[in-house]
């Protein structure tokens, strides 16, 4: 990873924070993408002062201006684009029947049409360089979850979308990655949206034994390292998709009966 360009969308925080530091640490050139600058300085800030090859670039990737703007100023700054990970999102938590349009239209703004917008503008680049493209997905993409109808269809068009590009560019040594975290210990549920578009502020579920940031990042770092088009990091992941392609009446079931379960759930 040593002088790879990388760009990272929603790296003040979690995921994209935890990438940030590791692939600072392999000496990658960084890309910083969020939309709170302040907060991407404190995280280069603390990057080992052998690598100070990084570029801050404020961006609110559900604005397709923005996306474009972190793609010029990326190839101003660096000359190329290795890899490019979205992983801006944003989560919702709320009965359908409850939720306001716009709380969807929100969510699909980042979740999905982030990564169309930044995919986009990076694609000639990457193509060029023969690099990966990485898209931060979640179960959700695979089983639709009670209670994030928004969520889960931002993560189903993203898988899609990612797919399709895979596929249009197999003779061009495109890498694609979709890379699918488990519940990770990190602030996504915390600034998880509600029925009206509010923040819900602390999340319900109980965060011991989640996934470490860090850990995800390991292993997205792995997965791209080692070519592969698909990751899911938890044996319930991986269970959910093998089960759900044979018996999905069944994973309706259990995954309602889990769900239900949680403190505060809609449900209730």
């Amino acid at each position: 990873m040593k002088d790879k360009v990388v760009i990272i969308t929603g790296a003040s925080s979690g995921i994209g924070k935890a990438l940030a530091k590791k692939f600072s640490e392999l000496q990658a050139n960084l890309v910083l993408a969020a939309r709170n600058e302040e907060t991407l300085k404190i995280v280069a800030d603390k990057f080992d002062n052998r690598n100070k090859k990084y570029l801050i670039v404020k961006t609110d990737v559900s604005i397709e201006s923005d996306c474009r703007n972190l793609i010029e100023q990326t190839i101003t700054r660096f000359g190329k684009i290795d890899i490019l990970i979205n992983n801006a999102g944003i989560s919702m938590r709320a009965l359908f029947q409850n939720t306001e349009t716009d709380v969807l239209r929100q969510v699909m703004g980042v979740n999905f049409w982030g990564a169309v917008y930044c995919s986009k503008y990076a694609l000639p680049y990457l193509i060029s360089q023969k690099g990966s493209l990485v898209g931060i997905s979640s179960i959700a993409g695979f089983k639709g979850l009670p209670g994030r109808s928004g969520y889960s269809a931002s993560k189903f068009a993203l898988q899609g979308f990612l797919e399709v590009l895979r596929i249009e560019n197999r003779n061009k040594n495109l890498h694609v990655l979709i890379a699918c975290p488990g519940f990770t210990a990190s602030n996504i549920r915390n600034n998880a949206l509600n029925a009206v578009g509010y923040q819900q502020g602390e999340s319900p579920r109980n965060e011991d034994g989640m996934m470490t940031a860090e850990d995800v990042a390991g292993k997205i770092i792995n997965a791209i390292q080692k070519k592969k088009t698909l990751v899911v990091m938890t044996l319930q992941g991986r269970l959910t998709v093998l089960l759900n392609k044979f018996f999905p009446a069944l994973v309706d079931k259990l995954v309602f009966n889990h769900l239900v379960k949680e403190p505060d759930s809609p449900f209730k």
